[in-house]
């Protein structure tokens, strides 16, 4: 029943994130907004989510009931995406993107600590919850797209809506979880940073995780300005997101054997060899090749960071820990290598594919950095 509980949580709240990745963009261009205003108040999303989810989940371990904390999220993410239907501006948008995205996108790292508290009690395995989450995202980004094409843009925010009702009713559903808490509100963000092997260990996976830059970014227009037609696209980017589920039904067993940090030493070499292969060819066999290793590149490294605070970080200081991950892997460093993203690809076209090779050598060398520190404690 625990597993079930948090399976509905991760399949609710991806079926919202399978409209805004791909459709949000369309809604703020139908606002007036030009490609820079879109650019810039998608960019400072990134930057909201990296500064305020750390501050966030320190109510959850100062308190101890981390369940509350995402049911007011929730709610809070619904009466602010109401307040985008009298927005119609750049400065407004902005105003109200602020407090909309800071509140939905915190319910991720906090659902995660939640999860990875029962995992540690092996009451679940978290691989195969959150599967469901990467499931949802690929029937809504495809289905979805299916339901709007003939639909005013609005439908697009109201899709989004009805989806965080259902990510609510979801979040109310979640097991209860209570942790010891803390009397001191800064202790748990002291804990995390006064531990060097966490914080190279992050530093490592932020490096690897951001290292999707420009494959996020430009891999559409580069492979369809070399010929490859939209619904080959589409599979290419419904295959890599099928190579993580897969890794996540089986984590489970292979956490057993191996640890994070070797999670993490294979996502950042198979990232030298995808970034490698995209920025040489365009041949399908190896783009099919190359968005296997998204399994690695993303799906490794996610549980690997997952993984290592379970093992490294006290669990009454776990929701500040992984919202700090979650800022410097999912957040900063991803919002930096974005906004650098267009400027390479701009000057270097598919070359720029290298860079972000670079970046994860540069991930495998901290990684490997970090494998040393952890030697030292055991």
């Amino acid at each position: 029943m625990t597993a079930t509980r948090i399976s509905l949580f991760y399949g609710a709240l991806f079926l919202v994130i399978g409209v805004i990745l791909p459709f949000w963009p369309v809604w703020l261009e139908s606002r007036g907004l030009s490609l820079t205003q879109i650019g810039f108040v998608i960019s400072a999303g990134l930057w909201i989510r990296a500064l305020s989810n750390p501050f966030i989940a320190q109510l959850a371990d100062r308190f101890g009931q981390p369940k509350k904390l995402i049911i007011g999220l929730a709610w809070g993410s619904l009466f602010s995406h109401l307040l985008f239907f009298s927005a119609n501006e750049f400065w407004s948008l902005l105003i109200v993107s602020i407090p909309a995205t800071m509140l939905l996108f915190a319910l991720m790292p906090l659902g995660d600590a939640v999860t990875m508290l029962k995992v540690r009690s092996g009451q679940v395995d978290y691989g195969r919850v959150r599967l469901w989450g990467s499931l949802t995202f690929i029937l809504t980004a495809s289905f979805s797209g299916f339901f709007l094409e003939d639909q005013p843009a609005d439908a697009i925010l109201w899709l989004i809506i009805l989806f965080i009702i259902f990510t609510i009713a979801a979040c109310h559903y979640l097991p209860k979880t209570i942790t010891s808490g803390n009397q001191n509100f800064f202790s748990p963000i002291k804990a995390v940073f006064s531990s060097p092997p966490a914080l190279v260990f992050m530093g490592g996976a932020a490096l690897v995780q951001a290292s999707h830059g420009v494959l996020y970014g430009f891999a559409t227009i580069h492979w369809r300005s070399a010929g490859i037609s939209e619904g080959v696209i589409g599979a290419l980017w419904a295959e890599g997101v099928i190579a993580e589920i897969l890794l996540f039904s089986v984590s489970g067993i292979l956490f057993k054997r191996f640890k994070p940090i070797h999670f993490l030493l294979i996502a950042a070499l198979a990232g030298i060899l995808r970034w490698m292969i995209l920025a040489e060819t365009t041949v399908l066999p190896a783009l099919i090749f190359a968005q296997l290793l998204h399994a690695f590149t993303f799906g490794a490294t996610h549980l690997a960071g997952l993984h290592f605070i379970m093992k490294m970080i006290p669990e009454r200081f776990a929701a500040t820990a992984q919202s700090i991950y979650s800022s410097t892997a999912v957040g900063g460093a991803m919002a930096i290598s974005t906004m650098f993203s267009g400027f390479l690809y701009d000057e270097y076209g598919a070359y720029s594919f290298y860079a972000m090779g670079v970046m994860c050598l540069a991930g495998l060398l901290t990684a490997m950095f970090s494998w040393h520190q952890i030697k030292n404690l055991e």
